[in-house]
């Protein structure tokens, strides 16, 4: 199995967190998007998105999009379960990660951040207050989802599922950038007990092959 994978993708840590909560083995290729990696004809070719993460399978399969990937994973490798079977548990966890997933980072992204300031001519102080504002308006759902359907120690439950994997990276791009969420209590409990976990530690963009 193999993971094209930039550290600093908060996409690609979604799909690191959950390779490492089902104890799979991958081999790491790093793409680092920051210098335009993605847009070399030998990786559009495998992944037309032009993006990361791309995952190729033992027997070939290639998935691109984090969400396409876990969802593969969940069904293919059915340790550790990320989505639950019960209907409503299902439900809330996929309430909260799509929150994140389809409201929160397509908006704050490397590529929606570089075409601020690169097309548009957005200052630094600008694009710094258009991705803490998404970031508000996201953990706002988010904290009040989990106010109200969220227990145990990890979004639902002691054990993490998706709405976990997909959390974790959405806060440490937030904190990398800056943002105060100290208002955000339940989300920055879940996030430091989920830093407590071998698979997060594992996981984490600090201790990835191209992170130097």
């Amino acid at each position: 199995m193999q993971l094209y994978s930039f550290f600093n993708s908060s996409t690609s840590y979604r799909v690191r967190i959950a390779l490492a909560l089902k104890n799979l083995d991958f081999e790491y290729q790093g793409v680092n998007i920051r210098i335009g990696a993605q847009f070399a004809a030998e990786y559009v070719a495998k992944n037309p998105n032009k993006s990361v993460p791309l995952l190729i399978d033992n027997d070939g399969t290639q998935v691109t999009q984090s969400l396409a990937i876990l969802s593969y994973l969940d069904e293919k490798y059915p340790q550790s379960r990320l989505i639950p079977a019960d209907l409503v548990a299902k439900t809330r966890v996929l309430e909260v990660a799509n929150a994140i997933a389809c409201d929160m980072h397509p908006l704050n992204n490397l590529r929606i951040l570089g075409y601020l300031s690169k097309e548009l001519g957005v200052s630094e102080e600008q694009k710094k207050a258009w991705y803490n504002h998404w970031v508000v308006e996201g953990f706002d759902a988010v904290e009040a989802l989990l106010a109200r359907y969220g227990h145990g120690r990890c979004c639902f439950g002691d054990e993490p599922t998706l709405a976990d994997v997909c959390l974790i990276p959405q806060v440490a791009n937030a904190q990398r950038f800056g943002c105060d969420l100290s208002a955000y209590t339940r989300i920055l409990a879940i996030y430091q007990y989920c830093q407590t976990l071998p698979a997060f530690q594992q996981a984490a963009p600090a201790n990835q092959p191209d992170s130097q």
